[in-house]
């Protein structure tokens, strides 16, 4: 073989070998890297970008796509302990001309984070409508999203500023009560009698209990490498102090139904979608919703857990572009009438 071609191969392999090695090593060594550059990559290739707004002091985190057009705008809000990126498995399946909006909640990876902040839920809610104030988000009303802790804080916040939306969706929200306990509910209560309430569920600290969470959280069951359960968890310990308190916070008293609370006030058409299978917060919520709320769909999907926007993220996109189109027309007929 001529001495050149063999010097080409040599070089090309050499090439080559340099991004798998640097991969392999990111894998085995610092997976929490991988999974950072992971989102980054898919935030670029989904076409959201990162921006930051500020109120006085306090500032916010949040990712967007496309322009406020004729149709309402989407404003995102994450649950417990996620961040904005947990809605880009959705944000595929929306058309690339909507407007959408991922906030990072109160006190959650990019948004600040302060001991003298208030995060109960009504003190969340407050938070999201001075952000949406700094972005100018209200010109028009927008369609407000929200699942888990997220979903409760925008049921409170379609309630205290009804001018600012014009429709809601409720994936799972907490802030309910309700007549079967769940799975989770059952495990806090067995943590409180045992003195042990610091092992919450949803603040893992080691892969193994990184794993239990995703079961607990999931009907369809994710094989995830023990590589990337040792990522997630670097990702969220230096965090799981604030998630403590935080998670104390939200279920106090004073927000632990706020939901419930308000749900009477919410005047906006309203769709719930609920995983019939969810083991964190129980499904019976999606009937407490439409016995209250005029204007209410229903849709509960079937072997679907808690993380509806990360097992169905299709079936989500849908049911909202749907209920979305619905609205839309029922408007024109009005306006026809």
């Amino acid at each position: 073989m001529d001495l050149d071609v063999l010097n080409m191969f040599v070089i090309a392999g050499g090439t080559l070998a340099i991004p798998i090695l640097a991969f392999v090593a990111s894998f085995l060594l610092w997976p929490s890297a991988l999974i950072r550059i992971y989102y980054w990559y898919w935030r670029r290739a989904l076409g959201m970008q990162v921006r930051y707004a500020n109120y006085d002091d306090y500032q916010f985190c949040y990712s967007y796509r496309g322009r406020p057009g004729y149709r309402p705008s989407i404003l995102m809000l994450h649950g417990f302990s996620a961040h904005k990126d947990m809605w880009l498995s959705i944000v595929k399946f929306l058309p690339k001309n909507l407007h959408l909006v991922c906030v990072d909640m109160p006190g959650h990876e990019g948004t600040t984070r302060s001991d003298l902040d208030d995060y109960s839920i009504s003190g969340q809610a407050k938070r999201i409508h001075q952000f949406v104030e700094c972005i100018k988000l209200n010109r028009r009303p927008f369609h407000l999203v929200g699942t888990s802790m997220g979903g409760n804080v925008a049921g409170v916040y379609a309630a205290q500023y009804p001018e600012d939306i014009c429709s809601l969706t409720l994936i799972c929200p907490a802030g309910l009560p309700s007549t079967t306990d769940s799975k989770f509910i059952k495990q806090l209560r067995e943590l409180q009698e045992s003195k042990r309430i610091d092992r919450i569920p949803l603040i893992p600290s080691t892969p193994e209990e990184m794993a239990d969470m995703l079961k607990l959280c999931s009907y369809v069951r994710f094989k995830v490498p023990q590589q990337i359960l040792q990522g997630l968890v670097d990702v969220r310990i230096p965090h799981n102090e604030f998630y403590r308190k935080l998670f104390l916070e939200i279920v106090d008293e004073k927000s632990r139904h706020s939901l419930h609370e308000n749900m009477s006030k919410i005047r906006a058409p309203t769709q719930v979608i609920w995983g019939k299978q969810d083991q964190v917060l129980d499904v019976s919520g999606a009937s407490v919703l439409a016995s209250a709320i005029p204007d209410c769909h229903v849709y509960i999907l079937e072997n679907c857990g808690h993380s509806v926007v990360v097992e169905r993220p299709r079936k989500t996109a849908n049911l909202i572009l749907e209920f979305l189109a619905l609205l839309h027309s029922i408007d024109n007929n009005k306006k026809q009438a």
